[in-house]
């Protein structure tokens, strides 16, 4: 393959380093070579400026160091360097675990105080024998060891997680179906090479995808998921400079097992609703979904293959209360859809009694502020959705449920705790704070 497939490439930066080498090269091919051939340091990095032609080989990468913009450079770090996990029997390995598996700190390679190693910089110059960190010299089956500190023990091994085989490409049997919403794999690298941030940390990037908040996605270590509907399984990145990225992972070629009858009446929040109405609950026609007109959406049918987003439908592909539609009035983008509940049919099919059944559905208009509003709406009046009252993402705040006890902030529905003129939400919109809600005062429903 292409040398350059060994790197990572990050336009318009520069990184601050001490240790490195000038040379004058056309093109970023030659550059990669100086790095490779390069004996004077460690290169696990380059930079290459576009006017100038200039080369930089570096000692440190962007992990090590301090990044600022620079139009002109091109940046090019080791993959292998940025891998913090080890393929096989880790003779490749180059990450900075400097531990043991019992949490002993490394002896120095260089050094010959507790121990006088065998293995040392001089006599291994490719093991990557740097400071004291975890390294497998001598191909030992057990992986990545290091001299200890403690005179009592000359070595032992360091606890390395295993990589998945996928510095670009994913692992054998790793595919997903649909949008990847069910995805259980365990690739943890973006599309672009980097290393996913652990779900459970906040550093380098804060969000609220915790466990506690989404327990029943999966979000375990820093595997690829998609907790909430996009295109396809993604992770935040362990790089300060790019907060997410999707990850590489093929489509299953096999469909996925039909799971039960696909539902003509709703049962939940009719996330399974197949049926055939088109007509919004105000009477509005549903706009097709393979067509931007009246409104621009990317609910597009061939993105989103399992959703059932066929001819003007009602659906609910984004986990909305119930189906809805856009419309094909240009002045209601979209509208909830009135779908017969189950339970009603079933009951009709049966014959058990004639009687209507009545399904409870909290009041969806407000009275006075909006202070004894607890509907289920989540929608602003721009039609932005809101963020959830016990979460600190996009927004931190301090309207939370132990602080206003009273206010039934559940989930993310629209509330009034603080005697505001309406309900109201925080948005998931990171330049949106909050809006009011998408909801009429209950007077204006004389007609209903």
């Amino acid at each position: 393959g292409d040398i350059l497939d060994d790197y990572l490439r990050t336009d318009g930066v520069w990184i601050l380093t001490r240790n490195k080498q000038f040379y004058k090269t056309n093109n970023e091919k030659e550059c990669a070579e100086k790095c490779e051939a390069e004996r004077k340091l460690t290169c696990r990095a380059f930079l290459f400026t576009m006017k100038k032609l200039e080369c930089l080989t570096l000692a440190e990468n962007a992990k090590m160091t301090v990044m600022f913009t620079s139009t002109d450079a091109v940046l090019y770090e080791k993959r292998i360097y940025l891998m913090q996990c080890k393929r096989g029997i880790g003779t490749d390995y180059r990450g900075t675990e400097a531990k043991t598996q019992r949490g002993i700190p490394c002896q120095k390679w260089a050094e010959k105080i507790p121990h006088k190693p065998n293995y040392t910089p001089e006599k291994h110059p490719n093991a990557g024998l740097e400071e004291n960190y975890c390294r497998n010299p001598d191909g030992d089956e057990s992986g990545p060891w290091c001299y200890t500190t403690d005179p009592a023990m000359r070595f032992d091994y360091c606890a390395i997680p295993e990589c998945e085989d996928q510095v670009t490409h994913t692992g054998e049997g790793e595919c997903m179906q649909c949008n990847g919403e069910d995805y259980h794999g365990e690739v943890s690298r973006t599309q672009s090479g980097l290393e996913c941030q652990r779900w459970d940390a906040q550093e380098p990037h804060m969000h609220g995808f915790t466990q506690k908040h989404y327990p029943e996605k999966d979000l375990k270590m820093n595997y690829c998921r998609n907790p909430d509907g996009e295109l396809r399984p993604w992770c935040f990145t362990t790089s300060p400079n790019k907060r997410w990225e999707y990850c590489n992972i093929p489509r299953c070629s096999t469909r996925p097992p039909v799971s039960g009858l696909d539902s003509q009446c709703l049962s939940g929040k009719g996330e399974d609703y197949r049926g055939r109405i088109a007509i919004t609950e105000s009477g509005n026609v549903c706009q097709h979904w393979n067509t931007q007109l009246p409104h621009k959406h990317g609910w597009i049918p061939d993105r989103y293959p399992c959703k059932g987003l066929e001819e003007n439908y009602c659906r609910n592909p984004d986990g909305e209360k119930k189906p809805w539609c856009y419309t094909t009035n240009s002045s209601v983008r979209w509208e909830y859809c009135t779908i017969p509940p189950c339970d009603r049919t079933e009951q009709g099919i049966a014959g058990m009694d004639n009687e209507p059944v009545q399904v409870p559905l909290p009041e969806e208009c407000y009275r006075g502020k909006g202070q004894s509003y607890r509907g289920t709406t989540s929608v602003t009046a721009s039609g932005k959705k809101c963020q959830a009252w016990n979460s600190m993402f996009p927004h931190r705040h301090i309207k939370t449920p132990d602080r206003f006890p009273d206010a039934d902030l559940r989930d993310n529905y629209c509330r009034n705790p603080d005697g505001d003129s309406s309900p109201w939400c925080f948005t998931t919109d990171p330049n949106t704070i909050w809006e009011y809600c998408n909801l009429k005062r209950c007077d204006d429903h004389t007609q209903e």
